[in-house]
């Protein structure tokens, strides 16, 4: 049986395992909650509650997907479970990291030869995490995620709220992906694994922040949010991070080496078709 083992089970894991369930996969995933856990079983997951043993779950996984957040050392489950986790010998193993890691370019183009540049904090985790990982000897393949959105995590909510912002800065671009995507292009790696190989998902259109959320209130017939500069703006330091760098993030490879068609290669078509989902 494929048995898929999320270390981390987020949001793309929980997409990924709508896919595979169906299609007669075992999927086991790690809670840090027991209220998490509970949700996970009864969307068909056998969840686990982490920190703990991981040596069974490990021993009947034909492929693990690493989903959680590393610290400043790293990735938390290699450093905690990385003996059991080489002895398991999984056939597959994906690592979701961000496309942060190639830092600020201008709004010029990257893709997976650029080499990483990281910024933030944050992102200099992400390339700690991706070379452990890497250099572990497993079947190892790396996901570089743009922003993502989806069901529950769109801008329709703040628009209707009242509360969603144009924060302009002049040449900022972002890439982002559809969930449903990132799904899409994890089960085509499954299906076809090439250790080592590194993966930008993102979709075909690379936009300025405020044309995306423009297009989201023309969709719900709303005004166009406020413009503030960011500049002079009083912005989380989240915010502002993200803000600091801009780039366009090319999906050549998904494509081409793994065969994907997406489902969202736009903005507007991946907006239009959640409105129409949230109805």
């Amino acid at each position: 049986m494929n048995t898929l083992l999320t270390l981390g089970h987020g949001y793309c894991a929980e997409e990924l395992a709508t896919r595979l369930i169906p299609q007669g996969w075992q999927v086991i995933g790690t809670a840090r909650t027991p209220a998490r856990a509970a949700e996970m079983t009864q969307a068909g997951v056998e969840a686990i509650i982490y920190p703990c043993d991981l040596t069974p779950a490990l021993a009947r996984a034909s492929h693990i997907l690493i989903s959680a957040a590393p610290t400043a050392d790293g990735d938390v489950f290699l450093s905690q479970a990385g003996d059991s986790i080489r002895a398991a010998r999984p056939r597959w193993v994906g690592y979701l990291s961000t496309t942060a890691v190639y830092g600020d370019h201008q709004g010029a183009w990257v893709d997976e030869d650029t080499p990483p540049k990281p910024q933030s904090s944050r992102a200099t985790a992400r390339v700690l995490a991706e070379g452990q990982w890497l250099a572990s000897g497993l079947a190892v393949h790396i996901f570089r995620l743009a922003g993502i959105y989806g069901p529950g995590r769109g801008p329709f909510q703040k628009i209707r709220d009242g509360s969603a912002r144009q924060i302009i800065k002049k040449n900022q671009v972002f890439s982002r992906t559809h969930v449903q995507d990132i799904a899409q292009v994890l089960a085509a790696s499954m299906a076809a694994p090439h250790a080592g190989q590194i993966y930008n998902v993102c979709d075909d259109n690379p936009a300025p922040p405020e044309k995306v959320l423009c297009y989201a209130a023309d969709l719900l017939g709303a005004p166009h949010p406020p413009k503030i500069n960011f500049e002079t703006a009083v912005l989380p330091e989240m915010v502002r991070s993200f803000y600091a760098e801009s780039k366009r993030i090319r999906n050549d490879k998904i494509k081409s080496a793994l065969g994907v068609k997406l489902l969202y290669p736009t903005y507007q078509a991946g907006l239009t078709a959640l409105l129409k989902s949230e109805g």
